[in-house]
Formats: C-alpha cells, sequence, structure tokens
C-alpha cells in the first residue's frame, strides 16, 4: 500500500516586484501554515519521504510544517521537477518515488496539486488552496502503478 500527501504551498507574496520562484511567504501564509501544521501532526505515517519544488515560498512552506511536525529539515528533499504546474510533471515524479518508501510528502504548486487530486482520488475538489493537505492511498505495492486511490483525509486552512 502506498500513501501520498499533497500540501499546496502557503500563500505567497504577488508577482509585482520579484520572480515567481523567488515570491516569500507573507503573514496570513506563514499563520496558516503553522496552524495546518499543529492540526496535521497525528496524520504522519512511519518512514515518510519528503519531496518539495525548489521555489522559495514551497520550501518555507515545507520548513513551517516539518518545525510543527518536530522534523529535522534533513528530512526534505529538493525535486527541481516539482517547479511546474502541470499533473503530467508531478505524476512522473511520484511515479519514480522508490518503492523502500510507502509514505510520500509532497509540497508543490497548483495547478499541479489539484489536478493530481481529482485524477487520482475519489473526491473531487475545485481548487486545493494555499496550505491546503490532501492525503490518498494507494492499493498497489509500486509507485508506478499508483491509478484511483482513495481519499482519505482532507485539511483546508478554513476548516480550521
Amino acid at each position: 500500500m502506498k500513501n501520498i500527501k499533497l500540501i499546496r504551498h502557503a500563500k505567497s507574496e504577488s508577482q509585482n516586484f520579484v520572480s515567481d520562484f523567488d515570491r516569500n511567504l507573507i503573514k496570513k501564509g506563514i499563520d496558516d501554515s503553522n496552524k495546518m501544521g499543529v492540526v496535521t501532526s497525528n496524520l504522519l505515517l512511519n518512514s515518510e519521504l519528503f519531496y518539495c519544488s525548489p521555489a522559495k515560498r514551497t520550501i518555507e512552506t515545507a520548513k513551517i510544517f516539518l518545525k510543527n511536525w518536530n522534523l529535522s529539515l534533513d528530512n526534505l528533499k529538493i525535486i527541481d521537477q516539482l517547479y511546474a504546474f502541470s499533473l503530467s510533471n508531478l505524476e512522473a515524479t511520484v511515479k519514480l518515488t522508490p518503492n523502500l518508501f510507502d509514505n510520500l510528502i509532497l509540497f508543490g504548486h497548483n495547478n499541479a496539486i489539484t489536478d493530481f487530486v481529482n485524477k487520482f482520488g475519489d473526491i473531487y475538489l475545485d481548487n486545493v488552496p494555499t496550505s491546503g493537505f490532501v492525503s490518498i492511498t494507494f492499493e498497489v505495492d509500486n509507485w508506478k502503478d499508483i491509478n484511483k486511490g482513495t481519499t482519505d483525509k482532507i485539511v483546508f486552512p478554513s476548516h480550521i
């Protein structure tokens, strides 16, 4: 069995003065990530693998969640291919996950996050909001074999 938890980066500043890649979190994003980290800390499974987009706002989000989960930043693996907003890049990255790990936590971007949740989960969502958390379980032993799974947890900042 494989499980993935997808977390969309927190609310960030607009692109007016910085590149998309270098956008920082705003106060609301920091506050939402702290709350979400606390609320989701009891949902972690054993031997989690953590993937993160290299974008500044995504790394900042991951750091806040990991701090609230009492986990080291050494657990975080930056994956360049996750700085993409398409389902195909996200799906390819997930399917290349080493099978040694049954549980993956992924910090990324929309539209890829929402599209992945809707393709592979069994609950349709119009949008996974910033700092949103969605967990999907697959009845497979190999990441490359994931197909339709079971959406077992949805937590959004508006829920807390």
